[in-house]
């Protein structure tokens, strides 16, 4: 049950995680062939622009990346509820006395690029997003920044897409990017050679990670694994461990019928390294169990209910690989609560308390919990969240940030701050979500302190 009041109350000691918001600015246009989405069952494409030139694409690519690190460096620290907030990215907002009720936050110039306590990657689609947010997290403007290598999955294959979300952790850190089977996406593209992936010894010298039938330019060195479904996870998982050196420490095991009950893996894969594989609702795909009986004591988490994953595909987990353990709830948005609060020793996210990031996408988007999933292994570091609707923050999600909302009680710049990155334009999410979200993470003042 939710909390009334911040459960760090009174805490004086913590150190601050950043400083004042940043005024937010419109990120740029950027125009792109449509990607195929069989996943998006909510509205058409819409129609951009032809892109005058790659490199000003390019170069509104960094100057996007730069807006997202200022701002979740800047606004990710958190807010003062009683403090002023951003100023608008357009309009000027009426003042409380002046707005009628009907005014929606669109109509008040609400800054839905960023608030002082959520960042949106504003894409209208995964293949917009995973650019954002690669370069957010690599701006590459200096060598330093620059990945070794990049991973480039198929749109089309949701699930291996989710998988290749391990090869983000250290110690390869390659961001993920969305192509086609037939083309590259313009924007993919131009992020690629944004972020100019130079190869590496943790990456085998490899330019390029390209899975399943995802298209990639010819010219750079490219590690291309074919397979897609079951058999292309239990493929990134092999790569994983013969890039790293290592066996993994944790396996997760997410449906394959239920994409929005598997999303909240890649976000972990990407902080902790952990291999992600799949299976049918009944029975233990072949290649899983394959995996699986190839790291006998490595123990093994199923992720969502038993209508997703059966007990009798448990015991055979069970009895092919190391001890099992289920972390479930009951629909998408209480499941990725529950992985968000879990642990069990060096295993899971253990967040219930303040002070982390979070990232929210909608539970019908799972290619955007693969494009997200770099947020998890940089900067604030947090679990992926799930909201079901772009108008309403679901109950569940409302209570767990509540119940992990910052307070203070005389010092703000001592205080633990919460910070969201909000996925998807405002489509998948609108921006009265965001505000919502926005007033849930901000630092409240609790007591009568001075």
């Amino acid at each position: 049950m939710a909390r009334e009041q911040p459960i760090n109350a009174g805490v004086p000691g913590a150190r601050p995680q950043g400083g004042a918001a940043p005024k937010p600015e419109q990120p740029p246009a950027q125009a792109r062939r449509p990607a195929a989405k069989p996943e998006r069952r909510r509205r058409e494409k819409r129609p951009r622009k032809p892109i005058p030139g790659a490199l000003k694409a390019i170069a509104g690519l960094f100057v996007l990346a730069i807006v997202f690190i200022v701002a979740a460096i800047l606004g990710g620290g958190g807010g003062n509820e009683e403090a002023d907030g951003p100023a608008p990215v357009s309009g000027t907002p009426s003042t409380p006395a002046e707005a009628p009720a009907t005014q929606t936050p669109e109509d008040l110039g609400y800054p839905a690029f960023a608030t002082a306590n959520t960042t949106r990657v504003g894409g209208a689609d995964a293949a917009d997003n995973a650019a954002g947010v690669a370069l957010a997290v690599h701006p590459s403007i200096e060598p330093a920044q620059q990945p070794d290598a990049v991973t480039v999955v198929d749109g089309g294959d949701w699930t291996t897409a989710l998988a290749a979300a391990v090869l983000t952790a250290p110690p390869v850190g390659a961001p993920l990017l969305v192509s086609e089977t037939d083309e590259m996406p313009d924007v993919t593209a131009e992020a690629l050679a944004a972020l100019g992936p130079r190869g590496g010894r943790e990456t085998a010298g490899a330019q390029v990670f390209a899975i399943g039938a995802a298209t990639v330019p010819a010219d750079l060195r490219t590690n291309r694994l074919r397979a897609g479904g079951s058999v292309g996870a239990a493929a990134i998982a092999a790569l994983r461990e013969k890039l790293s050196g290592s066996p993994p420490q944790h396996i997760v095991v997410a449906s394959s019928a239920e994409p929005a009950l598997a999303m909240p893996a890649a976000a972990w894969a990407a902080r902790s390294g952990d291999p992600v594989l799949f299976t049918a609702p009944d029975k233990l795909d072949k290649p899983t169990a394959t995996a699986l009986e190839a790291n006998p004591k490595v123990p093994v988490y199923v992720l969502g209910p038993s209508a997703a994953i059966s007990s009798n595909v448990v015991r055979e987990i069970d009895q092919a690989g190391g001890r099992v353990r289920r972390i479930s709830g009951e629909d998408p948005v209480a499941n990725a609560i529950a992985f968000a609060r879990y642990a069990d020793g060096s295993f899971g996210w253990d967040v219930n308390d303040p002070g982390h990031g979070f990232v929210v996408a909608r539970s019908e988007e799972p290619l955007d919990a693969a494009a997200a999933a770099p947020l998890s292994a940089a900067g604030t570091w947090g679990p992926l969240l799930l909201t079901d609707s772009a108008d309403t923050l679901p109950a569940a999600l409302r209570g767990y940030l509540l119940d992990v909302k910052p307070g203070y009680t005389t010092d703000p710049t001592r205080a633990f701050y919460n910070h969201i990155w909000v996925i998807g334009d405002q489509e998948s999410i609108g921006v009265s979500e965001q505000a919502e979200m926005d007033k849930l993470a901000a630092l409240a003042r609790i007591g009568g302190g001075k």
